[in-house]
This record gives structure tokens, sequence and C-alpha cells, in this order.
């Protein structure tokens, strides 16, 4: 029963690797940690990402497209968040993120934006900081060694590979889409690996 409650099947899941963390644990993520493996890596728990997952759609789906900003500092990260911005119509960063940009107009590169998505709050430092200055929501992918106290809403997932950020922006994508009325229910041609390199 629950298998099917699932956006996608388990083995899909468990194949990209989204559930797998890192050697390090912060108190902001110990209530998604599954278990620790004997290799000291922590699991984080599926059906909580599968759940919060859920729970971000939903949220996004409130935005216009051209309201919502990703950053994206990791290079793991560029393709699946340039196919979210190419399909929605949302802003993105990919690389450096000049600090400012939401908050100094007198910036070329000014922009306004109702909502900020980071890929890993660390390296996106420079643009979460200037969203909380602006108290603009702020969500954060989140592996178990991040720190969330800026955040709004914490995504648990594996912020750091290829397959697991590449399915992660297609359930986002798919379901930003649907919920929005953007296109019909089974209407997405894209695979999961369209958003990840890997072939």
């Amino acid at each position: 029963m629950e298998q099917e409650q699932l956006l996608v099947p388990n083995d899909e899941y468990l194949k990209s690797g989204i559930h797998i963390g890192t050697k390090f644990k912060t108190k902001y993520m110990s209530n998604f940690i599954y278990k620790t493996r004997p290799d000291g890596l922590s699991v984080l728990n599926v059906q909580q990402i599968d759940a919060r997952i859920k729970v971000l759609i939903k949220f996004l789906a409130q935005y216009e497209p051209q309201n919502i900003m990703i950053a994206a500092r990791r290079e793991n990260g560029w393709k699946p968040v340039r196919i979210f911005a190419e399909m929605t119509g949302a802003k993105v960063y990919t690389g450096r993120y000049p600090p400012g940009i939401l908050t100094n107009i007198q910036l070329k590169k000014f922009t306004e934006t109702k909502l900020l998505l980071v890929t890993d709050p660390w390296p996106d430092r420079n643009a979460v900081e200037d969203a909380f200055m602006m108290g603009i929501p702020i969500i954060g992918l989140c592996d178990t060694n991040n720190q969330a106290n800026l955040l709004d809403f914490v995504m648990p997932c594996n912020n750091k590979g290829k397959k697991s950020l590449g399915l992660l922006f297609y359930l986002l994508t798919k379901g930003y889409l649907e919920a929005r009325g953007m296109i019909n229910q089974g209407g997405f041609t894209k695979k999961i690996e369209d958003f990840s390199d890997e072939v």
C-alpha cells in the first residue's frame, strides 16, 4: 500500500542515492536521519523525503514562476536547476552568486523575488543571507551535515549527487507544472535521466 503512495517507486529513490547522507550530522538534521551505516554514513528516511517533496511541490505551486529564484553554486546542481528554470520560467543562478542581487537596488543585476530555493545552504550562503535580510522565504536542500538556522523549509536529501539532484528536480518540475495547471496530469515527457548527467 505505502509503496503506491510514493511519487516514484522506492527503488528509484534508492538507485539515485537521494537518502545517502554524510559522516557528519547536525542537530538540525537529526529528525530526518533513519540510521547510521557501519561505514559511518548517515542514511535519511526515504518516506520522509517523499512526504517533504510533496509538501514542497504544494508550497512552490503557490508562487508564480517569475517569483521563484534558485541558487546552485555546486556544479552537480546546474543541469537539473536549469531544466527546472527552462520548463517553468523560474529564475536561476548557477555558479557564484554575487552578493547583493536581492538587496542592493543599485546593482545592474538586482532581482526581486518572493521565494529562494538553494541546492546547498553552505556554498549558497550569500544567497541565503540576502534572502534572509529581505524577509524572503528560503527553502534549502539539506544533507545530514547542513545547518538550517536561516531556512524556512528544510528538504532533506543528498544534495551533492548528480542522480539525487536529478531525481529531486525531476519530481519538483513535474509536480510544479501539474499543480499550476501548466501541463495535464501525465503530460510530462521528460525522463528522470534527462535531469542528471548520467546517461
